[in-house]
């Protein structure tokens, strides 16, 4: 069985990217999901001082190893002010210092969603272009518009032609595994 690492790229308790991504997880059959809550990876604000006088904190090295025991990861991402959450940010860095190439050439399904019509769109390009020089295999990208409209937590995406893009999205993804 395969072992899929779904990540919400942000802090929020409510996070819709977490529920975006745990829905396209659903979407898979006959694997193994491990929802990753970025709250529990908390780390202090990564500079080179605190490395060099500290090394890299163990939430990092976990993480690493979490991707590593993983077949796939599902990572949807948020977008603050074009760009990825603090939060997140801060744990990609920190984790990049444990191993640089983090993602450990695992395939990986990028989403994004925002309450926006855009759809977190901006942060999602930079992901794709960016993640592959930290070893991810980005299979396809998916982005969600508009996601109080077209996103219900008791059905998943609401809109037909949307679903199905993402139903596609998560074929690809599950053919690369």
């Amino acid at each position: 069985m395969k072992k899929i690492l779904i990540i919400g790229a942000s802090n929020s308790i409510t996070s819709i990217n977490r529920s975006l991504a745990t829905f396209a997880g659903s979407l898979l059959s006959d694997t193994k999901k491990v929802v990753l809550d970025l709250n529990d990876y908390e780390m202090p604000i990564y500079s080179p001082e605190r490395e060099s006088s500290g090394g890299v904190p163990d939430l990092a090295q976990q993480l690493v190893q979490l991707i590593e025991s993983s077949d796939g990861v599902i990572l949807s991402l948020a977008e603050h002010n074009g760009s990825y959450s603090a939060a997140f940010k801060n744990i990609l860095d920190w984790a990049s210092r444990h191993k640089q190439k983090l993602w450990s050439e695992k395939a990986m399904l990028l989403l994004s969603t925002s309450p926006g019509q855009r759809g977190a769109s901006t942060v999602l390009s930079a992901a794709e272009a960016t993640f592959p020089h930290l070893g991810a295999k980005v299979v396809t990208t998916f982005s969600l518009p508009s996601f109080h409209e077209n996103f219900s937590r008791e059905e998943g995406v609401t809109d037909a032609e949307l679903l199905s893009q993402l139903k596609s999205a998560v074929t690809e993804f599950s053919k690369a595994l």
